[in-house]
């Protein structure tokens, strides 16, 4: 396995390649969305994902299958580099790409990334809310979240951004009194 230094070797400027052609080309909002496209279909299909980054099917039928499931989806730019990708053996590392590209993306747009576990669903004025609480942190313009459900929290949330994390769930609550209270 190739260490994450090999990795992000192969990987940045695939995504820096695709955010420049973009950039180049006002496209940066319509690129990230096909790739948020690309993403939700990796994470929704582990045997779609598994079919392109395998290396004994041919490139033929890698791109049979892209041309016939997601080129009305995509804008030909970010098609025509699946479809490089694909000549140059570097299908496994899409994943891997697609997330660098999106990173590039948010940072350029000041675009904060919050994973928000919570017991149950957030509503819509609790996400709002989460949304205004990690702007009033990070500064950023926008907030895009990404929520989990975790029912052994009990209630509350479970904020991380980065490195930060804020922990306003009961069980976390509850685990600091009880620190407490044995100190």
């Amino acid at each position: 396995m190739a260490s994450s230094g090999t990795l992000a070797g192969v990987v940045n400027p695939y995504a820096e390649g695709l955010m420049g052609l973009a950039q180049a080309n006002d496209l940066t909002p319509k690129i990230s969305e096909d790739i948020g496209f690309l993403m939700g279909l990796i994470n929704d299909s582990d045997s779609f994902y598994a079919f392109l980054s395998n290396p004994l099917v041919s490139d033929e039928s890698k791109k049979s299958l892209l041309r016939k499931s997601v080129s009305e989806h995509l804008h030909p730019y970010t098609f025509n580099f699946l479809m490089i990708l694909i000549d140059r053996k570097r299908m496994s590392l899409l994943k891997n790409i697609c997330s660098k590209y999106q990173d590039i993306y948010r940072k350029l747009n000041k675009i904060a990334l919050a994973e928000v576990v919570s017991a149950v669903p957030l509503s819509d004025d609790q996400q709002e809310a989460v949304r205004q609480k990690v702007i009033q942190i990070t500064g950023a313009h926008s907030v895009e979240l990404e929520s989990q459900i975790d029912a052994d929290l009990i209630g509350g949330v479970v904020i991380k951004v980065g490195s930060q994390v804020l922990d306003a769930s009961l069980k976390g609550q509850l685990r600091r009194i009880g620190l407490s209270l044995s100190s």
